[in-house]
């Protein structure tokens, strides 16, 4: 859900199989934050069937979602996570059980995506910095590498993320605002991006030494001004067993 275009949120919506597809919103990073729950209202209501889990609220959500989260959430096509604190997230998932629904999900084939803490919750482990210096979380383990967002817009987390390699955390990727991460399986599918300038990178540990490779980025606006016709993955869709799209895009 970036403000200023929706190029990253047509591309998510284009490996989904559906005419009105079901759309759930986790703003849980945020603390449920009531403006960004109505910015995805506005932004999937028009052409999806949008419904959102609040774990911060005594209404938990729409349509009585708060009967049976599981239900629910692994009826959707998509589920879509904001960005915000990632470890206050993840803590709250655990607490309410959301973690286990999340792996479910993913093994069905669903469609798991997000900005930020969205991107970082998917990775076996991640660089955050939302409170503080950048320091490594454990996120769910779908994706069996490391994640770092906000690559360009935040100096630091470069060489802390290349530090944090080196120490021992497992080689991943890292993404500049404005670029996403699209998996099938565990494999990188391709990484694109809604600005022309966007890149992505694959950081390893090589010998005693940090290796940086920039990937190839695919611009999904054109310079006529029209979108990329959006590729849609190949199978189910999902972070690991299928496909997942990790958005490291917002705060």
């Amino acid at each position: 859900m970036e403000r200023d275009g929706t190029l990253l949120d047509d591309y998510v919506l284009s490996l989904v199989d559906a005419a009105r597809p079901r759309v759930c919103f986790l703003p849980t990073a945020s603390g449920d934050a009531d403006h960004y729950v109505v910015r995805f209202y506005r932004r999937f209501s028009p052409g999806c069937e949008a419904s959102h889990v609040s774990l911060f609220r005594r209404d938990q959500g729409t349509g009585g979602v708060e009967d049976d989260l599981a239900t629910h959430l692994l009826s959707q096509d998509l589920i879509y996570v904001g960005g915000g604190n990632v470890l206050s997230m993840l803590g709250a998932w655990r607490a309410h059980g959301l973690d286990a629904i999340l792996r479910k999900a993913w093994r069905r084939g669903i469609v798991l995506c997000g900005p930020s803490a969205g991107s970082l919750c998917w990775f076996d482990q991640a660089l955050s910095a939302f409170h503080g210096a950048p320091r490594p979380v454990r996120g769910l383990g779908l994706l069996p590498y490391s994640n770092c967002v906000h690559y360009d817009a935040e100096p630091a987390r470069r060489a802390e993320y290349h530090r944090a390699v080196a120490d021992g955390m497992c080689g991943g990727y890292a993404a500049d605002d404005g670029v996403a991460l699209h998996f099938q399986g565990t494999c990188l599918e391709r990484a694109v991006s809604s600005r022309p300038d966007g890149s992505a990178y694959r950081v390893e540990l090589q010998g005693s030494r940090v290796r940086e490779t920039r990937l190839e980025v695919t611009y999904l606006g054109a310079t006529d001004g029209r979108a990329e016709r959006p590729q849609p993955a190949l199978g189910a869709s999902a972070p690991t067993p299928t496909r997942a799209t990790a958005e490291p895009v917002a705060a």
